[in-house]
C-alpha cells in the first residue's frame, strides 16, 4: 500500500477525527454478528477507509457521513446531534444511507433495493462500501447463529442493492463482485 500523497487540510482532518471520535461514543457498547464480536466502531471506520483506498473518495462530506452512516439507524443519535456537529449536508447524506427501523425488516430490504438508483453519488458510493464490508464480515466473521441459508439471502439481497449503485464507482463496484464472488466461493466450499 502506497503512503497517502495527497494534500490535506487541517479543517478536514479536524472533521474526519471529529467523525471518528463521535462514531465511537455512540457505537461504544455494540459490537458486530460475527463469531469474535468485534467493537462495532471498526465497521463505519472500514467502509471510510474502503472509500478513500479504493474507491479514491477524496470528498469529506461523504468521507464523514460513511463513518456516521450507521449512528441514526443504530443508536440513539438524533438528526439534530449530526446537524449540529457536521451540518446539513452530511446530515442529509447521513439520512439517504438511513433505514426506518419503525418498518418491519422486509419492508426495509424493499426500500433499499428501490432506493438505491435514486440515491445520491454520495449515498450510494456510502451503501457500496457498506455492503463490501458486510459481505466480506460475512466471510471472514461469520455470526455463528447463521444458518447458510442466511449468508446466501443477504448476498443475493446485497446484489440486488447494488445493481442500483452501478456506474458511481467502478473500482468499488470491481472490489464488491471479487467480494460477493470470494463468498459464493466459501459457501460452495462448505458444502463439499
Amino acid at each position: 500500500m502506497k503512503p497517502w500523497d495527497g494534500v490535506f487540510s487541517e479543517q478536514n482532518l479536524g472533521a474526519l477525527l471529529r467523525a471518528v471520535a463521535f462514531a465511537a461514543v455512540k457505537h461504544q457498547d455494540q459490537r458486530r454478528k460475527g463469531h469474535r464480536h468485534l467493537p462495532y466502531i471498526n465497521h463505519p471506520v472500514r467502509v471510510a477507509e474502503t472509500l478513500w483506498s479504493v474507491g479514491g473518495v477524496r470528498d469529506m462530506t461523504t468521507l464523514v457521513a460513511a463513518l456516521l452512516h450507521d449512528t441514526l439507524e443504530d443508536t440513539g443519535t438524533t438528526p439534530a446531534e449530526i446537524e449540529l456537529h457536521f451540518g446539513s449536508e452530511v446530515l442529509g447524506v447521513v439520512q439517504e444511507v438511513t433505514d426506518d427501523k419503525s418498518l418491519p425488516k422486509a419492508v426495509r430490504k424493499e426500500r433499499q433495493i428501490v432506493h438505491a438508483a435514486h440515491s445520491s453519488p454520495q449515498a450510494k458510493m456510502i451503501k457500496l462500501a457498506d455492503k463490501i464490508c458486510n459481505v466480506s464480515d460475512l466471510t471472514n466473521e461469520p455470526p455463528a447463529d447463521w444458518p447458510k441459508s442466511r449468508f446466501v439471502q443477504y448476498i443475493d439481497w446485497s446484489e440486488l442493492v447494488v445493481a442500483g449503485l452501478r456506474g458511481v464507482n467502478p473500482p468499488l463496484e470491481t472490489l464488491y463482485d471479487h467480494v460477493v464472488r470470494a463468498a459464493r466461493a466459501t459457501l460452495a466450499a462448505s458444502d463439499a
